[in-house]
């Protein structure tokens, strides 16, 4: 099978498996996913950071990445096995998925499902199915055939996650409104808004009722959850791209280089030159 690309697939679409040991050699730095990921666990145990969150995950486990997530692996079992579906870039924007249904409309929280044994063996017979068909002389996978393959993915996510109630319930605990809003919202603007008190304002907070919201919730404080996205921005940036690290500062929203040095290095306990030269 292919290899798995860090950033955009390189074609419409791409269908594979790998195996813990493939998979932990992606572990080594954060990258930012321009394509979707569909991914199912057929064996073994893993942990990764998704976005600014960190999440198990295990044998019968459905991933779902959306464009633009941050993902950065922590470790995979050596036993591990994991079928993945990717949908690029390109491939998302056409027209066909303009009005496509994602993990915030849907109220989803979560991007990781569990599914039941006969769930499961579903699922794999679907992979089975399209491996099947990639290996194929004829080619009977097109894009036009993949967007349907697409939104029955889709349909079955959300059947899955209301049976589970993965689906974020009506009324919730004011504070995890709070939490999962101002989630979004820096992983939005955490290029341009440094500050807890300019996400206190667009959410017409206060900042004492926003700060104490977020650390009732999650257990981190606002402000670490900006820094914890600029950290991982900064990171994948430094190892997957070449641009200098002038530019990465300035993409980032800090205006000078030295404090972004000093930012980092706060952060990582090095500088961004020395994170980028490390192994």
């Amino acid at each position: 099978m292919q290899e798995i690309p860090l950033l955009d697939c390189p074609s419409p679409f791409l269908v594979g498996d790998a195996s813990g040991k493939i998979m932990n050699e992606y572990g080594r730095f954060p990258c930012k996913i321009k394509c979707g990921v569909y991914a199912f666990m057929v064996r073994g145990q893993a942990s990764a950071t998704i976005n600014i969150t960190r999440y198990n995950f295990k044998e019968g486990d459905v991933l779902w990445l959306e464009s633009g997530s941050f993902l950065l692996i922590h470790e995979f079992s050596d036993d591990a096995l994991v079928y993945y579906l990717l949908f690029s870039y390109d491939f998302l924007e056409k027209s066909t998925f303009r009005h496509r249904v994602t993990l915030s409309t849907m109220e989803l929280h979560n991007p990781i499902f569990h599914t039941d044994k006969e769930v499961s063996a579903v699922i794999e017979k679907g992979f089975d199915m399209l491996f099947g068909a990639v290996n194929l002389k004829q080619d009977i996978l097109t894009p036009d055939v993949m967007v349907y393959v697409y939104q029955i993915i889709e349909h079955l996510l959300i059947e899955s996650a209301r049976r589970h109630k993965s689906i974020v319930a009506k009324p919730q605990v004011r504070r995890t409104e709070i939490y999962h809003e101002y989630n979004d919202l820096v992983l939005k603007h955490y290029s341009e808004w440094h500050h807890v008190s300019e996400y206190a304002e667009a959410m017409h907070l206060t900042l004492p009722h926003l700060c104490s919201s977020i650390k009732a919730a999650c257990g981190k404080t606002a402000g670490e959850l900006i820094d914890e996205a600029i950290i991982t921005d900064a990171k994948a940036q430094l190892k997957i791209t070449n641009h200098q690290i002038k530019e990465i500062a300035l993409s980032l929203g800090f205006e000078n280089v030295a404090f972004f040095n000093r930012f980092f290095k706060a952060h990582t306990n090095m500088t961004p030159r020395e994170y980028r030269n490390s192994e």
